[in-house]
C-alpha cells in the first residue's frame, strides 16, 4: 500500500464532490473497472498530495491538468510531485483538460495501452 496521509481525507472527499468537467468525463471512462477490469480511485491521497486518479494494480497515477499547471510555478510543483511519485514506483500520466474534453477516446486508449503493458503477463 502506498503512503496515505489521513490528514488529507476530508480534502480528498471535498475534491471528489467537486470534480472538474474534465475529471468527470475521464472518471466516466475509468469507473466500474472499464479498463481491463482494473480498479481506479479518484482524488486519492498519496504522500502529501491528492492525485486525480490512481490504479494500484498498474502503479499508475493520472492527472488532469488545468491552466495553473502550465505556469512556471505549476510546472515546477508537478516536477517535484512526479519525482516523489516515481520514487514510490508510480508512473504519472498527465493530460491537459482540453485534451480530455476534446479527445477522450485517445486519452482512454493511452491509459488502456499503458495498463496492458504494466499488468503481469500470463504464461501459456
Amino acid at each position: 500500500m502506498k503512503p496515505y496521509n489521513k490528514n488529507l481525507k476530508q480534502a480528498s472527499r471535498d475534491l471528489r464532490n467537486n470534480l472538474t468537467d474534465a475529471e468527470k468525463l475521464l472518471w466516466s471512462r475509468l469507473r466500474n473497472k472499464q479498463i481491463l477490469g482494473l480498479q481506479f480511485y479518484r482524488q486519492k491521497p498519496i504522500l502529501n498530495y491528492i492525485v486525480d486518479f490512481y490504479c494500484p494494480a498498474a502503479n499508475l497515477v493520472i492527472e488532469c491538468d488545468g491552466s495553473q499547471h502550465f505556469t512556471d510555478g505549476g510546472l515546477e510543483a508537478d516536477r517535484v510531485r512526479d519525482k516523489a511519485s516515481a520514487q514510490l514506483g508510480l508512473k504519472v500520466l498527465r493530460f491537459d483538460n482540453r485534451q480530455v474534453m476534446g479527445q477522450i477516446d485517445d486519452v482512454a486508449n493511452v491509459i488502456y495501452k499503458y495498463c496492458l503493458n504494466e499488468l503481469p503477463k500470463e504464461s501459456p
